[in-house]
């Protein structure tokens, strides 16, 4: 056997094992979920208007109210919309939730760059985007329920407009792909671990 013969087969030797199928759709779906939901929670925080209460728009940014012939009069004054903390208490909302999105957008890369990269760190990337991707669901959770606290005057159920419903959506969609994405990476870990006894 040749020089280059033998270092080949050292090299494949300790490459990982391959991947199934059905890990690679799992982790696939994940990936793609978490980008579903940093779209959503994009849209969300951009457009900012959460909810509809008494002839009122009340928002992240703005606070809207509906004149007699259906048109939006929007200010960005929120102390105008005399709900007491909400000038104030909106502040750190935004920013929790914005937060939210910057950590998932690293989290989310660090997915993919361990489904790319299949080195030696590919695990440890995975698992470091997941716990990104769990810190998003902490941040929008959190920022969804004060608002909803800030609010509670103002609360009804038919009340909440759909940017808000892509928030709370977004932010289960965090947790839950944030979950799956360390069990399957501990499920793989486990497998592999198994196969080299």
């Amino acid at each position: 056997m040749t020089a280059i013969g033998a270092q080949a087969q050292q090299l494949l030797a300790h490459r990982r094992p391959q991947k199934s199928f059905f890990e690679t759709l799992i982790r696939s779906l994940i990936i793609l979920c978490v980008a579903i939901a940093v779209v959503l929670s994009s849209i969300s925080i951009c457009d900012g208007r959460w909810l509809f209460a008494r002839g009122q728009l009340f928002g992240l940014w703005h606070f809207c109210t509906v004149g007699n012939n259906s048109v939006l009069k929007c200010v960005t004054d929120l102390s105008l919309a005399q709900v007491e903390g909400l000038s104030v208490g909106v502040i750190p909302i935004r920013s929790m939730v914005s937060f939210a999105v910057v950590v998932a957008i690293f989290g989310l890369e660090l997915l993919m760059v361990s489904q790319v990269c299949d080195d030696a760190n590919a695990r440890r990337k995975w698992a470091m985007g997941s716990v990104f991707i769990l810190v998003s669901f902490l941040l929008s959770a959190t920022g969804v329920l004060s608002f909803s606290i800030l609010m509670k005057d103002h609360l009804t159920f038919t009340g909440f407009t759909l940017t808000y419903w892509c928030e709370f959506i977004a932010a289960f969609l965090f947790f839950l792909n944030g979950i799956s994405g360390l069990h399957i990476n501990s499920l793989t870990h486990l497998r592999n671990g198994v196969g080299k006894i």
